[in-house]
């Protein structure tokens, strides 16, 4: 990866749909036959915990390449506060470029603005081999739970990174996923056909 040969940008309306399209592909069959999170990014983009300011795009050779996005959420905390964190999501690369470091370099660059802006944590749902590399750690080393994870079950999916150091000093609780990513599959279904057809298959791997 030539480091001169990307830039980021904020999304705009006009990209909407290209990004869209970038979302679907970089997705399709990985987690699931199809998948949704075109359709999810296309729902968070109205939600009222959507960060606009933190809303990127990736371009190599004036080309979209990547994106990732914030929403804001909350830690209820087992003291009694609510404790405002981020969860980030989704982000991608196109698939001719994964595994090149175009990928960590656009998570770097976004949780630089999001740190530049005051945010202090970032919560979310990923694979530590990777997200480990940007500074992420297990979210049970901070004390925080996952909200619907029973006390036994594996969570080493569940990733945090403060943004501010300390941030989540004397806090211990359970995150709250935004409803904005919870879709309705016959939603996506809808939505999917408004893109040209592609075959959904059922791969070794897949999550659901």
């Amino acid at each position: 990866m030539n480091t001169k040969d990307y830039t980021f940008r904020l999304e705009t309306e006009t990209d909407y749909r290209a990004v869209e399209h970038l979302v679907r592909e970089s997705f399709w069959n990985v987690y699931r036959p199809g998948c949704s999170e075109h359709y999810v990014i296309h729902v968070l983009r109205r939600d009222p915990a959507f960060v606009k300011a933190l809303d990127f795009v990736m371009e190599k050779d004036g080309a979209l390449i990547g994106q990732n996005m914030f929403m804001r959420t909350v830690i209820d905390a087992d003291d009694g506060r609510t404790v405002p964190v981020l969860t980030m999501g989704p982000i991608c690369i196109t698939p001719a470029l994964k595994r090149k470091g175009y990928g960590k370099a656009l998570l770097d660059y976004s949780l630089e603005r999001a740190a530049a802006l005051g945010f202090g944590a970032v919560l979310f749902e990923g694979n530590i081999g990777f997200y480990g590399k940007s500074g992420f750690d297990y979210a049970r080393n901070f004390g925080i739970r996952y909200h619907d994870l029973p006390a036994d079950a594996d969570d080493s999916f569940f990733l945090c990174k403060e943004l501010i150091p300390g941030y989540l000093d004397g806090v211990t609780g359970v995150y709250r996923t935004p409803q904005g990513y919870y879709v309705d599959d016959a939603d996506v279904e809808a939505f999917d056909k408004t893109f040209p057809k592609k075959e959904k298959l059922k791969l070794p791997g897949q999550l659901f």
